[in-house]
């Protein structure tokens, strides 16, 4: 098969490449999409270690099945499927308690850092086990399918709150994910969602998505402006999408007393935050890390129109051309682009 191997930081070979063997439990998918993730990017140039070459990445795909193993139950050829970047085991306490992205033995497809290698889908081929699979709806496109996986960070996310109908919510980051989490915010009832970046066309778009109001960090006070729409009690949940020391201490300014934020980013491996103002406050804060079996939820939010994808999708390439979106996606001028799809 044709795949797109990383064979050292920064350099990616468009090559052939073994066919994936699938096991028993396992399905044989031909790729048709593959989001390019964030991580992707940071795992292209070394920075995280956790995509040690030689490695095919890719997290974020969808396809169809090619063979499915003795024992993978009642998936046959042909069936239209996504996955769920977690390799859950199935076994451990937190799988039997359907926390799955909080697996003992948990391995993430595309991703290969000290202890495993799991190759992934910037490739024609992918063996993958059956449990994780997903049946796509009817009319869902492979495309919309491969972004199944961000939009269900957003749903985990808010569902690690209780939402009331006449909550405000602050959203601090309208990147890509921020952006499906102001949507599933307002399926979710909340009455008021203030979107903050410091990009107009994400603001923009944030509007236009469901926020009902929009603030520039850099060129207004945020906690004030919070205050201010609030009647001075300020927002009832923050969720933080960025990952900073700078953002999270943001977010904490916005919230009442009693409030609760949703950490969802993590660019930065540390950060620094007001430990007295959260205990006195008593801010409860709720981590949240990739999904927990929300996938046919998510699903169909996308196919019911609830949740737009489409919006986020700022390119659709072939495969032979990633190398090159890599390097576009890592310059400066990376920011104008939410998502990139590779089609092999």
């Amino acid at each position: 098969m044709k795949a797109l191997l990383l064979t050292a930081p920064s350099q990616l070979e468009f090559t052939d490449f073994p066919d994936p063997v699938p096991a028993a439990d396992e399905v044989l998918l031909r790729v048709r999409a593959c989001g390019i993730c964030g991580s992707d990017i940071h795992g292209w140039d070394g920075s995280t270690g956790r995509r040690r070459p030689p490695l095919i990445m890719g997290h974020e795909a969808a396809g169809e099945i090619v063979t499915a193993g003795s024992q993978a139950g009642a998936w046959r050829k042909g069936d239209r499927v996504t996955f769920d970047s977690t390799i859950s085991c199935g076994e451990c306490v937190y799988c039997r308690a359907g926390q799955v992205n909080l697996c003992d033995n948990r391995r993430v497809v595309g991703v290969a850092p000290v202890e495993y290698r799991q190759h992934g889908a910037f490739a024609e081929l992918l063996a993958v086990p059956a449990r994780i699979l997903y049946p796509l709806p009817a009319g869902l496109t492979f495309q919309q399918a491969a972004m199944i996986e961000p939009v269900s960070i957003a749903v985990h996310a808010v569902q690690r709150v209780r939402i009331a109908p006449t909550d405000t919510v602050v959203v601090v980051g309208a990147g890509m994910i921020g952006l499906f989490v102001i949507q599933v915010l307002r399926w979710a009832g909340a009455q008021r969602v203030i979107a903050v970046d410091l990009a107009d066309n994400r603001l923009a778009l944030a509007r236009e998505l469901g926020a009902t109001d929009t603030l520039r960090s850099d060129t207004c006070d945020v906690p004030a402006e919070v205050q201010r729409l609030t009647g001075g009690r300020g927002a009832d949940v923050a969720v933080e999408v960025v990952g900073l020391s700078a953002t999270l201490n943001l977010a904490l300014a916005t919230l009442r007393r009693g409030g609760s934020a949703v950490l969802v980013g993590n660019l930065a491996a540390k950060a620094d935050f007001p430990l007295q103002a959260v205990v006195t406050r008593e801010i409860t804060l709720h981590g949240s890390c990739a999904s927990a079996g929300e996938y046919p939820l998510c699903l169909d939010l996308i196919a019911r129109g609830i949740v737009r994808v489409e919006p986020m999708i700022s390119a659709v390439a072939p495969l032979a051309d990633g190398a090159a979106w890599f390097g576009r996606l890592s310059a400066k001028d990376g920011g104008k682009y939410m998502k990139v799809i590779l089609t092999p």
